[in-house]
C-alpha cells in the first residue's frame, strides 16, 4: 500500500531542525519526494543524510529565506530535476521576543525579513509551478502568537498575525486554480527553540514547569505531532480545507485565564 504523500514532492523549509525536521522525517515516511531548505548547512545535511539512510528520496538545498532570488533559484532546480512541486511547507521562522520600547531596528527587520517575507518568498517561488500543475498545497507555520497577544514578545506576534494574512490572502487568490493555502498555528512545542527560550531564565525547569501546567494535558507538544497535520493538509485526504489555520496547543487556548 502506497504512502498518503506518494508521488509528491515537497519542499520544505528550516527542515534541518525541530518543527521542519520533524515535517521532513514524516513526510518520508508517507513516501513524498523530500526537499529540505535551510541556511544551516550543517543541520540540513544531518536530516537529509538521516532520511538517505532510510531509503527516502530526499535531497539539502542551502538557502536564506530572506533572499528571494536564492529562493526562486532553488524551486526552479526542483523542478528541473524532479519535475514538479506539489507541497510547500513554509517553516523557517525566527522567535525576537522584546519589550516594544527596548526592541532595535535590526532585530525589528531581522523578524518580519524570515517570519513574514521569507514565507512570501517561498510561497511565490512555488506558485508559478503549482498553477502550471492546477494543484498543490502550500502549508504555512504560523503560530498561537497570530491570534493571540502575550507580553513582552514584540514583535513576534505582529509579524505572525501578516502571516495569517498573508494565507487567507493567497488560499482565496488561487482556490479556483486547485491550490490550497493552510496555516498551522502551534502552541509551545518541545523544539531547539523553546529549549533555548527556557535557558535565558534563573531557573529554567521551573520555567519549565510552568508552561506545562498552563496546558490541559500537563505537557507540552512534540514536533511530530505538528507534522503529522502537515501530513495531513499536504495530502488528498484535504481537498476543502483552504485559507485557514489549525491550532495545536493542546487545548491551552480554550481554558479561562483570570
Amino acid at each position: 500500500m502506497s504512502g498518503r504523500l506518494a508521488n509528491k514532492v515537497a519542499i520544505i523549509t528550516g527542515g534541518g531542525q525541530g518543527i521542519g525536521r520533524a515535517t521532513a522525517e514524516a513526510f518520508s515516511r508517507e513516501e513524498a519526494t523530500v526537499i529540505v531548505l535551510d541556511k544551516n548547512r550543517e543541520t540540513g545535511s544531518a536530516a537529509v543524510e538521516s532520511l538517505i539512510q532510510r531509503g527516502s528520496v530526499a535531497c539539502f538545498k542551502e538557502v536564506d529565506v530572506r533572499e528571494a532570488r536564492g529562493v526562486e533559484d532553488l524551486v526552479q532546480e526542483v523542478v528541473a530535476e524532479f519535475g514538479h512541486v506539489d507541497v510547500l511547507v513554509a517553516n523557517a521562522g525566527v522567535n525576537v521576543f522584546s519589550d516594544p520600547l527596548s526592541l532595535s531596528e535590526e532585530d525589528w527587520r531581522r523578524c518580519f525579513a524570515v517570519d513574514l517575507d521569507g514565507v512570501w518568498f517561498s510561497a511565490r517561488a512555488v506558485l508559478p509551478q503549482m498553477l502550471k500543475q492546477g494543484q498543490g498545497s502550500v502549508i504555512v507555520m504560523a503560530s498561537c502568537h497570530s491570534t493571540q497577544i502575550i507580553p513582552n514578545c514584540f514583535p513576534y506576534p505582529v509579524a505572525k498575525h501578516g502571516v495569517l494574512g498573508l494565507v487567507r490572502a493567497l488560499g482565496v487568490q488561487y482556490a479556483r486554480h486547485g491550490i490550497r493555502v493552510n496555516a498551522i498555528a502551534p502552541g509551545y512545542i518541545e523544539t531547539e527553540l523553546a529549549e533555548q527560550y527556557w535557558e535565558t531564565f534563573p531557573n529554567p525547569e521551573e520555567e519549565r514547569a510552568k508552561v506545562h501546567d498552563l496546558h490541559p494535558a500537563g505537557r507540552i507538544g512534540r514536533a511530530e505531532e505538528v507534522a503529522m497535520t502537515a501530513v495531513f493538509l499536504a495530502s488528498d485526504e484535504a481537498p476543502f480545507i483552504n485559507a485557514t489555520s489549525i491550532q495545536i496547543d493542546g487545548g491551552r487556548s480554550a481554558v479561562y485565564h483570570d
